[in-house]
């Protein structure tokens, strides 16, 4: 038997509580033994095995602990990161990365040297959504591929008061919140852009900072358009790709994220992942010489699949699926973003 991976937890905010405890606990080989709340113990009314510990150090200290994952805003995950690779430990951060690709670079060298895995909390490649656009695309559904893209969107007319997200810093706003999702999808699927190009705004009354980008990564045959705003009160496709036999159009976010903010587990909720058939795709395409139109069952998603590549890959079981090396490239197509949108041009992607 495989000796369970020990896990402490930076953080237990609505990332950590949500996103990420159920499912470590969702992970045989995973043990979520400590988490670190400065102030109160939440986590312990939901974990009551779990030891709460005051401040980072007490994690690093303990040779027990194999695994550090940082939940923190995403100011202070450089540091974090360094610290825990310095001692030892393998990392997992919560998206984005880092601010900046140079911070991202830095943390990329070092777990090298350290010899220790580093990854970033991507749990959106196991959307059931993206997998079957994948599987779409994959399997040359569409034929060659014209136009892909990809909608976040919200409806959340009034900043929330006190949000770090919505506070004018580092780091902060809708490009570095859902932005590393969408990047991170479009570049799994087609690589590095030639260009980047952006329109990133504030669109709501008393905002302090980004609530809306549409952000394209340029390829040679086709662009790939992301968009995320938080006054969309009407829903747009998630997904919509065209290509020269056909296109593929779906509609409804995964049901994971809503499964885990009404407090289910993944380990335990039967048919987890699972799309309703209302919100399965629509195929429209030429296949074999014949006109094809109809619905795609989604297939499921499955975010624990996220920490079981992590777990072996720390046993050197797998590879790992989600680099430091492919967050390092989300983030740089952030900072082009972000001077592109400012510029207004598009720019050469250089890494």
């Amino acid at each position: 038997m495989v000796e369970k991976i020990r896990v402490g937890m930076v953080g237990f905010g609505l990332a950590g509580r949500v996103f990420h405890a159920p499912v470590i606990q969702s992970v045989p080989d995973l043990q979520l033994t400590h988490v670190v709340e400065r102030h109160g113990e939440e986590s312990r009314r939901v974990y009551p095995e779990v030891e709460i510990v005051r401040d980072v150090e007490h994690l690093l200290e303990d040779d027990e602990i194999d695994l550090i994952v940082v939940t923190t805003p995403n100011v202070s995950h450089f540091e974090i990161a360094r610290s825990a690779l310095l001692a030892d430990k393998h990392v997992v951060v919560e998206k984005p990365f880092t601010i900046t690709s140079e911070e991202a670079r830095e943390l990329t060298v070092l777990s090298h040297r350290q010899g220790r895995v580093l990854s970033v909390h991507q749990n959106r490649r196991w959307d059931g959504d993206f997998l079957t656009v994948r599987r779409v695309l994959e399997a040359n559904l569409l034929g060659r591929l014209v136009e892909y893209e990809s909608h976040f969107d919200r409806y959340r007319s009034q900043p929330r008061a006190g949000a770090w997200r919505e506070e004018a810093q580092p780091g902060a706003g809708l490009l570095y919140d859902l932005g590393p999702h969408l990047i991170d999808q479009a570049l799994i699927l087609f690589g590095a852009p030639q260009l980047v190009s952006a329109d990133i705004r504030t669109q709501r009354d008393g905002g302090k900072t980004d609530d809306y980008f549409d952000l394209t990564l340029h390829y040679a045959e086709h662009g790939a358009r992301l968009k995320a705003g938080v006054l969309v009160r009407e829903p747009t496709p998630r997904y919509a790709l065209h290509g020269v036999d056909g296109s593929f159009v779906k509609y409804g976010l995964d049901p994971q994220e809503d499964a885990l903010k009404r407090g289910l587990v993944p380990s335990e909720t039967p048919g987890w992942g699972e799309d309703p058939e209302e919100r399965w795709g629509v195929l429209n395409a030429q296949a074999g010489g014949l006109h094809v139109r109809g619905k795609v069952e989604t297939l499921p998603g499955c975010y624990p699949g996220y920490y079981q590549n992590v777990a072996d890959a720390i046993h050197g079981r797998a590879p790992l699926e989600v680099t430091p090396e492919d967050a390092t490239m989300t983030m740089r197509v952030i900072e082009l973003a972000i001077e592109s949108s400012r510029e207004k041009m598009a720019l050469a992607f250089e890494e």
